[in-house]
């Protein structure tokens, strides 16, 4: 097998051999699926184009929409324009609206393709002067894009509305006023302060508990206007106590990259859908998984996601909000970019000696396509560091 030389943990350098079996690429479609299964997707970035990295970013259009074309072909949705593709941490509204038309148009040439698209209000800039007002206006132009390319909405969280509302009466009319004028059921998106500190207090509550009280409340009075929510909490136990309490026909979409095998497994009371930033990274495995799952082998399931469970704990290891570094250095190691670089020169949020123990994972996990291929890669990325054999 492949092998080369690591940094270890504690600072210094090892050998490591690969012993990772690659779990094989099978063309598949939602159908395959007892879940609904999206990949919230990232960009690719464009490193040959003549711009300011953490001023502009610089998007290479053709890698991005191959890369939704492969989760289309393994029967993965994609979860379009929200926290993996950088919203809030390099790409702004222009150019995630760009994205968003250009992936439904893609989408539009397919029978099989499943999208839903992120809308917030991350073009108007949280302060002291916005208002409630404000933030109802931001989401009704976000809405009123995506819904005119013909796209399904993912309602995501806003930092202007955290920053601005004084209580969950404040929470409350934001979104009844955003569903009630929605033209389809949207998925809500709760994501926790693990993922953005901004986010602190969302529903008007510290207290996660307390806060679901306001989500179900303002779910119950809309459940009609909502497919389902997903919670990124990274807490099983309260994704699960939500799930038990919502309304008949409103699905969990689970977010917790750290227990998302079990949650879509199940238990008696019922089981939870998938909207997963790891679902980007390990897509062939979670393909595979989930074809099992149909099939009624959760033998299977359990074998090929469990071991991708520690790769994804890894990856989005605090501070959370840098798992989209992981995410494209997967992406780069299977080569499906000729590099490992990100919008707003993200790449350099993790250390090396994180990147080699992603690496390590990668492989034990069956996440590494081509092994011969991820060591030249991951040896290039080395050399860059001053790393050589």
């Amino acid at each position: 097998m492949a092998a080369l030389i690591l940094p270890t943990p504690e600072g210094g350098l090892q050998g490591y051999r690969l012993t990772g079996t690659p779990v094989p690429l099978a063309r598949r479609r939602a159908a395959d699926f007892p879940r609904i299964a999206y990949a919230a997707t990232h960009v690719v970035a464009d490193p040959l184009a003549v711009h300011d990295p953490w001023l502009s970013p610089a998007i290479d259009w053709e890698r991005t929409l191959a890369f939704r074309h492969r989760l289309w072909d393994l029967g993965l949705g994609v979860a379009e324009a929200m926290d993996t593709a950088q919203r809030g941490m390099g790409l702004g509204w222009p150019e995630a609206q760009e994205l968003i038309r250009r992936a439904l148009a893609e989408a539009a040439g397919r029978d099989d393709a499943l999208i839903a698209c992120g809308a917030g209000t991350d073009h108007l800039s949280p302060g002291d002067g916005v208002t409630i007002d404000d933030i109802l206006r931001a989401y009704d132009e976000q809405f009123e894009v995506i819904e005119g390319y013909g796209g399904r909405i993912i309602m995501m969280a806003s930092r202007a509305l955290a920053a601005a509302a004084r209580g969950p009466d404040d929470y409350a009319r934001v979104y009844d006023h955003v569903l009630s004028n929605a033209a389809e059921p949207v998925i809500i998106h709760w994501l926790g302060e693990n993922f953005d500190p901004a986010l602190a207090g969302y529903w008007g509550h510290h207290d996660h508990m307390a806060a679901m009280d306001v989500a179900l409340d303002v779910i119950g009075a809309h459940a009609d206007k909502v497919d389902g929510i997903k919670i990124s909490l990274l807490s099983k136990e309260k994704e699960i106590a939500m799930r038990r309490r919502l309304p008949d026909g409103v699905r969990m979409y689970t977010g917790d990259d750290f227990n998302y095998a079990e949650l879509i497994a199940g238990d008696d009371t019922g089981h939870s859908d998938a909207l997963l930033g790891i679902f980007d990274a390990i897509a062939p495995a979670a393909s595979a998984a989930l074809e099992a799952l149909g099939r009624g082998d959760d033998s299977a399931f359990h074998a090929l996601l469990a071991p991708t469970v520690p790769l994804s704990r890894h990856i989005f290891a605090a501070p959370t909000r840098f798992y989209k570094t992981g995410v494209v250095f997967m992406a780069y190691l299977n080569g499906l970019q000729d590099h490992f670089t990100m919008v707003g020169g993200q790449q350099s949020a993790r250390s090396l000696q994180h990147l080699a123990e992603l690496f390590r994972l990668a492989d034990a996990a069956g996440c590494l396509a081509d092994p011969d291929e991820a060591v030249a890669r991951m040896a290039r990325v080395l050399a860059v560091h001053g790393v050589t054999e």
